[in-house]
Order: structure tokens, then C-alpha cells, then sequence
């Protein structure tokens, strides 16, 4: 059983989405949720997350990366990209390689890592847009964990995950009940018993094209807009934001 958990990354790993102010910087995620199941199996188990929301790939290994090696894990997440995919213009293939570095890195101090593919969005007419470029760079995750001896937890085939009841409002992040997936797809990966349980929604709701599109004008006008405005700005929503567990900490189980 792991001791020593380090997890890097931009909101995802933060934990965007899934807000609660009894967490540092107000949201809780998929990682403490597994480094909760983690210490209840594990009462010596310290973690850290170092992801910080916002971060493009380059910027959370040259922030991240040699922090957390510092703090000598036995086991690392590493999820990193998504915020370069919406970007107008990505040198996919440049980035990759990057991120084969790390990996090797991280892999080379006996560390168990785990890395992720990213969401289909196939079923939102934005993201949809966005399935080429993602599938290339889950080519490539899937590349460099097959080279490094990784594990991989492949949200591209999460097709629960389509459903917009486990996303936030803003639509780029998941909530509670999203967060919750992604810790059992973890923990299963890493072949961890665990107590959570998958959300249980029922039929999807149906609506009419006019409801359809006074959705989507209200998340134009709340999320959106803004996000362009802060994109024009060269603003980013970690401006401000420090990691939120930078020390490895006792977990207290949930």
C-alpha cells in the first residue's frame, strides 16, 4: 500500500468544480477523495496535491514536476494538457514529448504512476470540435505509459462521463458526483477496495431545442464570455491560486 501520494496537474486534480469550503481553496476532487479511501486503508498514508487550476501543460512540469520529486512519492498522478487543447493553435506532438520526460523522470524513481486520457466530448456540440485533437494526445498518453511501465486511467472510455449531470455548471469541470467517478476509475486502477458508489441518475432529462438553446445562451453569458475576456487578457484562473496541499499531510479518512 502506498505511503507517500503526489498528485500534479491544472483544475482537474485540484478539484474544480467539486466545491467545498472545508477544503483548501474551497473545492475538494477526485484526488482527495481517493487519497481519503487511500488513508482509511492506510493510516500512514501522506499526500500532496500540487495542481493548481488554469495551468498549461508546460507550465505544471516546470512548476510541479521537481517539487513533487522532491517529495520522494511511492506514488504520483500526473494529468496534464487539457488546458493547451483549447487553445487556437497546439503543437500536440512538441508537448508530448515533454511530457514523455516527466513521466521517464518519475517513473525512474520506482514511483507508481498513473496517467489519464482525456473526455470524449462527443455528445457537446463545442467539445465535439475538439475530438480530433484530443484523440491524438491520448495517443500519445497511451504511448508514453505503454513505454514507462504507467498505469492509465482511460476517461475516454468513461462514457458515463458524457452526461452533463456530472459536470459542473461551467461545463469544464465535473462536480461532486464526476469527481466521484474519477476516484473509482483510480483506486480500481491501482486495484484498491474501496466504499464509493457510482452516481445512480436515471434517465437522462429530454429537452426541447428551444430549452436546449436558452441553455446554452445562459452558459455563453455566465462561463463563456468571460473565459474569452480572460484568454484576450493573457488572465488565467490560477492567477491567484496557490496548490492547495504542497506538503505531504496525514489524510483523515471520510
Amino acid at each position: 500500500m502506498s505511503k507517500r501520494l503526489v498528485t500534479l496537474g491544472d483544475s482537474f486534480t485540484e478539484g474544480v468544480g467539486d466545491d467545498d469550503p472545508a477544503y483548501p481553496n474551497g473545492v475538494r476532487g477526485w484526488a482527495d477523495r481517493t487519497a481519503e479511501q487511500l488513508a482509511a486503508r492506510e493510516p500512514e498514508l501522506r499526500y500532496a496535491n500540487l495542481a493548481i487550476r488554469g495551468r498549461l501543460l508546460r507550465q505544471v512540469l516546470a512548476e510541479q514536476l521537481e517539487p513533487a520529486l522532491a517529495l520522494e512519492p511511492d506514488l504520483v498522478t500526473l494529468y496534464a494538457g487539457g488546458n493547451d487543447l483549447m487553445r487556437p493553435k497546439v503543437d500536440i506532438d512538441g508537448l508530448a514529448e515533454d511530457y514523455d520526460d516527466a513521466v521517464a523522470r518519475l517513473v525512474k524513481t520506482g514511483a507508481t504512476v498513473v496517467l489519464f486520457t482525456g473526455v470524449d466530448g462527443v455528445e457537446d456540440r463545442l467539445f465535439r470540435k475538439m475530438r480530433g485533437r484530443a484523440a491524438i494526445y491520448n495517443e500519445h498518453v497511451r504511448g508514453i505509459a505503454a513505454r514507462h511501465g504507467a498505469l492509465i486511467v482511460d476517461m475516454w472510455a468513461m462514457r458515463q462521463l458524457r452526461d452533463r449531470r456530472l459536470w459542473a455548471p461551467d461545463r469544464l469541470h465535473l462536480n461532486a458526483l464526476g469527481h466521484t467517478e474519477i476516484a473509482i476509475a483510480v483506486l480500481e486502477t491501482l486495484g484498491v477496495e474501496h466504499s464509493l458508489s457510482p452516481a445512480a441518475l436515471g434517465p437522462r432529462p429530454v429537452f426541447t431545442p428551444r430549452e436546449r438553446r436558452a441553455q446554452n445562451l445562459q452558459w455563453g453569458k455566465e462561463y463563456a464570455l468571460p473565459w474569452v475576456k480572460r484568454r484576450l487578457r493573457g488572465e488565467s484562473s490560477g492567477d491567484a491560486i496557490s496548490a492547495k496541499r504542497p506538503a505531504l499531510l496525514p489524510v483523515t479518512p471520510r
